[in-house]
């Protein structure tokens, strides 16, 4: 996306919007695997609880990315097997060039992941050297909104109520610049915080930080908590926040566990197209949703990729439990591959 700022008129702001949705699309299959990797019985408050509201988090600012493509007559590309994020591999839109985001399960290395991914270009804590986040990839993205608010009509707008899931989170109509603005805040702000906090100012619960520092106090242990307020100053000397016990899931090698050279069982194999299979059928009825002029039928499409969605976990789940080949004491887990045909 690497444009002048004058450049960026009509065609340049409907690809930024398709990276955006992919951009979106591509934090989902990394933290869902985290997730789903947590074992029955911490499934509680502490690390479960906060990487599932930030999944959900995830989830509205697809839609939301999806409303501000279709608001300025573009047509999302979801089920494309040439842009559907593939692992392990780079984020979409040049956001944190040199970042390879993977698929395995829940470690303080794969939480480290999480936070280069969310991680904003200042920080109020481990202030290091940043590239291109995604805070600073939609401010380009808002700024060309600004500089041409008549290209926003409103069409094909989806709405869905997610406020269950935290402050902010409904996916809501764009039909105005000022919808726009707030759409692009809420999305920077639940992955970023602000300058001066790393709070989530849009939160499912009271206190609950931006993603980035959500997943750094997950790897540190402890609560993110102000030392000083003159200057202002935070810390990781919190509360401690215990690791959850996890299905020691393996990182998913390029192209799928068989392409990668482990050798697949016919069950696993089963698993694991049955998997694919679902997960593009997902994509598939997210793509008609913003595609259809009918609201009912976009309406439908989109329970159908929550139908779809909620199946997935059981069997991720069972490849979690599997145990590769070789006695490393590793498992295998989903791949997310999209399947180019009807399942």
């Amino acid at each position: 996306m690497a444009m002048p700022a004058a450049e960026h008129d009509e065609t340049w702001l409907k690809e930024a919007l398709q990276q955006a949705v992919m951009l979106e699309l591509a934090t989902l299959p990394p933290y869902l695997c985290g997730l789903w990797s947590i074992q029955e019985a911490d499934r509680g408050p502490g690390v479960f609880e906060a990487l599932h509201a930030i999944v959900f988090d995830e989830m509205s600012h697809m839609g939301l990315a999806c409303n501000m493509l279709t608001t300025i007559g573009g047509m999302p590309r979801i089920a494309d097997a040439d842009l559907v994020p593939t692992y392990p591999g780079p984020l979409p839109g040049g956001v944190q060039p040199g970042l390879s985001v993977s698929l395995t399960g829940l470690s303080k290395q794969a939480l480290d992941m999480y936070s280069r991914i969310e991680r904003p270009d200042d920080p109020v804590v481990e202030d290091l050297d940043a590239h291109t986040s995604i805070g600073a990839f939609y401010t380009a993205i808002l700024e060309a909104f600004r500089s041409r608010p008549e290209l926003i009509k409103g069409t094909r707008q989806l709405e869905r109520n997610m406020s269950s899931h935290g402050e902010g989170n409904d996916i809501v109509a764009l039909t105005s610049l000022g919808d726009v603005e707030t759409a692009l805040k809420v999305i920077k702000e639940q992955g970023e915080g602000t300058a001066a906090s790393p709070d989530n100012p849009f939160p499912g619960d009271t206190g609950e930080p931006a993603h980035f520092y959500a997943f750094r106090e997950m790897f540190h242990g402890r609560r993110l908590i102000r030392v000083s307020d003159d200057p202002p100053r935070f810390d990781f000397q919190g509360e401690e926040i215990p690791m959850p016990r996890t299905f020691p899931m393996a990182t998913v090698p390029a192209g799928g566990w068989a392409e990668g050279g482990v050798p697949v069982s016919d069950d696993v194999r089963e698993q694991l197209g049955a998997f694919n299979r679902r997960y593009s059928s997902l994509l598939r009825f997210l793509e008609r949703a913003w595609r259809t002029e009918q609201p009912s039928t976009a309406a439908q499409m989109l329970n159908g990729a929550i139908g779809q969605m909620f199946q997935l976990e059981e069997p991720a789940r069972a490849l979690m439990e599997t145990p590769l080949p070789g006695g490393s004491g590793e498992t295998y887990g989903p791949e997310f591959r999209f399947v180019g045909d009807e399942p």
